[in-house]
């Protein structure tokens, strides 16, 4: 087995990690939507990665994303420190340099962040993170854009829900009730250049397999992230534009007994300038109880984890990360 602490990875062509249109998940023709089901489950069975296109958010929307976060961390230290996600009670905020580490044994992640979720006002009986988001005040544009996108990005996730029952041979609507009043994250992250005499293994961001459901991921230009091959090896999720790199958390392969692949993933900045990405977590009901799905057992076979609902998957995953 390739030893997951080296930095080198190959690049592959599109066919290891497939680019699959969405638009068909909207067409009136149930065999078009189908279509869609069965790409997204040799995607979801081979790799847990795959591009996503044709998916109907404004080219606009997206550039002004990534101008907002480009923005936002090249603020004074102390502006951006104000915002301290120490400071919030539903982990909301900024996240300081080499402040997680996402593989075991390895120095801290490369990369800063700043988390965003759905606005909730401070109050009684809110669920694990959820509640009122931090906001660079000097940065009018910053908080509708975020929220903006946050929004378009949800009804992707959805429309993706709705293509997975397919792929699963389940009713379309059939993931309705986990949609509904969905846990979603924005992470904004930016990385400085891998430095040139690295500690041994230091890396942007450590070797990881998701928490939740699903990750929606915006790319800028510079590459960097690269994903488990089926036979060991790194390969390189080139950005293509237009498209977001999806793939599957940890709750979603455990949902289908293991069918389903979360894959590591890990990102190598070696552009020799910033990187700047935004995954978008999508995680569901908070309430939502996650069990075996129909036709996901074998003959004879068991499910391989117990019951768990959203949250407290989602505690169990921040207190691995972040101690």
């Amino acid at each position: 087995m390739d030893n997951p602490t080296r930095l080198d990875a190959r690049q592959v062509g599109a066919d290891s990690l497939p680019v699959i249109s969405i638009a068909g998940l909207c067409a009136a023709d149930p065999a078009e939507r189908q279509a869609v089901g069965d790409a997204l489950r040799a995607a979801c069975t081979q790799t847990g990665f795959f591009y996503c296109v044709d998916h109907g958010v404004p080219q606009g929307l997206i550039d002004a994303v990534l101008a907002e976060s480009r923005h936002f961390f090249a603020l004074p230290a102390e502006d951006k420190t104000r915002l301290d996600k120490s400071l919030s009670s539903c982990n909301r905020g900024y996240e300081p340099l080499r402040n997680q580490t996402l593989e075991a044994g390895t120095p801290p992640d490369l990369k800063e962040g700043f988390y965003i979720g759905a606005e909730q006002p401070e109050s009684g009986g809110l669920r694990f993170n959820q509640g009122p988001n931090q906001w660079p005040m000097a940065m009018p544009g910053f908080r509708p854009t975020m929220m903006a996108y946050s929004a378009a990005l949800t009804v992707i996730a959805e429309r993706l829900m709705q293509g997975l029952a397919l792929s699963l041979g389940l009713a379309e609507d059939f993931f309705i009730t986990y949609c509904r009043d969905p846990q979603i994250t924005l992470r904004l992250l930016h990385y400085p250049p891998q430095p040139a005499n690295p500690q041994p293994g230091e890396k942007g961001c450590g070797a990881h397999t998701d928490f939740g459901g699903l990750t929606l991921l915006l790319q800028d230009g510079s590459g960097g992230l690269q994903v488990r091959g089926p036979d060991d090896g790194w390969i390189h999720a080139t950005p293509i534009p237009g498209s977001f790199v999806v793939n599957l958390g940890d709750m979603i392969a455990r949902w289908t007994n293991d069918r389903y692949r979360s894959t590591l993933h890990r990102v190598v900045n070696t552009s020799g300038g910033d990187r700047y990405s935004v995954p978008f977590f999508y995680t569901g009901n908070a309430d939502y109880t996650v069990s075996c799905l129909p036709g996901c057992l074998a003959p004879g076979e068991t499910p391989r984890y117990p019951p768990v609902t959203v949250q407290d998957h989602l505690r169990a995953m921040y207190r691995r990360t972040y101690g």
